[in-house]
């Protein structure tokens, strides 16, 4: 059995990005941008007033009170095309161009008017109230950088860039099969002793979260006929995964049905709980990750080395992001595997605290479901005691 570390390394290094495409930024929410996404145009592309008032020259209304001749108005979306000069101002309004010549803009409140005349009651300082142009950004700045996953946030900043269309990876294929006489699909007509296949689910939306494409292939048959189809049904994906044959009849069963088809094994079996039986090498050039069939160990090994090789083909950095936490409630040593204990958090006087569940049987999601975190043992890790700080690793990001 080889550690965890080692076994996402290994899996994470098979992995180059996937190539580029170009979407439209309404489309983008989620993607991981392929290179620098730079502005065509600054923010803002002038220089605009922060608010309603008058454009003046500063030096007209340095010593008040000052009267000014009203010669236009520049309200947003309708700049005025003439020149401020000595004794003048221009009517403007939040958001409008600041006219040429007018160097400071007095609030309204500051000001009374009566027809052409405007009398300025508050001193004007140069720049104030003024937005320069490129405050925000200028023309030709990087925006987002590449192998930034884009946001809600970002979307509106590259539309403010006028950026219609960004340069995306593509998203990954996934292709996962299930494979076992005993599985149907919800609602379909059981078998004698059988259950309803439920991990490809969970799988599938996880690989959607994570910026995959999922590619759900079905349910196979435990036949090496049909084991050996596999190569065909995932002909035009990134990455497949199996679900289910990885324990040790079934990896038999996986190696005599692929073997033949163009499958090399790079390891088997990792020193984990729950997920021990895990699969990965490569099926005619395409990397295969064999996950538990069990589905508490199929999520939890998806989380641990799915996650990292979708991000290794967006090319994008993965780091596992580990809580510390104050336990409620006590742990035994661990053995020489590295144990992921479901559990669920809350805070205590300010404090994050976890308490785990008392059973941790890999069959029952309902406690995967309840939970909200894995607390991390390592292997040969001592007792915790209550009030012990151990590490989380939330199940939701």
């Amino acid at each position: 059995m080889i550690p965890v570390a080692e076994a996402r390394e290994r899996i994470a290094s098979a992995f180059r990005p996937t190539g580029s495409e170009t979407i439209a930024i309404g489309e983008a929410a989620g993607r991981v941008l392929a290179e620098d996404a730079r502005a065509r145009l600054g923010q803002p592309p002038a220089p605009v007033s922060s608010m309603d008032g008058y454009a003046v020259r500063a030096a007209d209304a340095a010593h008040i009170p000052a009267t000014l001749r009203v010669i236009g108005s520049s309200p947003a979306g309708h700049p005025f095309a003439g020149n401020v000069g000595s004794g003048e101002a221009v009517r403007i309004f939040t958001g409008g161009v600041v006219p040429e010549g007018a160097d400071s803009i007095v609030i309204q409140e500051d000001t009374d008017s009566s027809g052409d005349t405007v009398i300025v009651k508050e001193a004007a300082k140069h720049g104030r109230h003024i937005r320069v142009a490129g405050l925000d950004f200028k023309s030709g700045e990087v925006l987002a950088s590449s192998r930034k996953r884009l946001t809600p946030r970002d979307l509106s900043l590259l539309a403010a860039g006028d950026l219609a269309h960004v340069s995306v990876r593509r998203k990954p294929r996934i292709a996962f099969v299930a494979t076992g006489d005993e599985l149907s699909r919800p609602g379909d007509a059981r078998k004698d002793g059988g259950i309803v296949a439920s991990s490809g689910y969970g799988l599938g939306a996880m690989i959607a979260r994570w910026g995959g494409e999922p590619v759900d292939l079905g349910i196979l048959p435990d036949t090496a006929e049909a084991v050996a189809s596999i190569p065909t049904l995932a002909k035009n994906a990134d990455l497949i995964v199996t679900l289910g044959g990885a324990s040790v009849g079934d990896h038999d069963l996986i190696q005599r049905a692929l073997g033949p088809e163009g499958f090399t094994l790079d390891f088997w079996k990792i020193a984990m709980r729950p997920g021990k039986p895990l699969i990965f090498g490569s099926l005619r050039g395409t990397p295969l990750l064999g996950l538990p069939g069990n589905p508490v160990s199929t999520l939890v090994c998806a989380l641990l080395f799915l996650k990292p090789a979708i991000a290794a083909l967006l090319g994008t950095a993965f780091e596992e992001h580990l809580l510390a936490a104050k336990l409620e409630t006590p742990l035994a040593a661990n053995d020489k595997r590295q144990d992921y204990i479901r559990a669920r958090t809350n805070v205590a006087d300010g404090i994050l605290a976890v308490r785990p569940f008392t059973v941790q049987d890999s069959s029952m999601l309902s406690i995967l479901a309840e939970a909200d975190c894995l607390i991390v043992r390592s292997p040969h890790a001592p007792e915790a005691k209550a009030g012990d700080m151990v590490q989380v690793l939330m199940l939701e990001d």
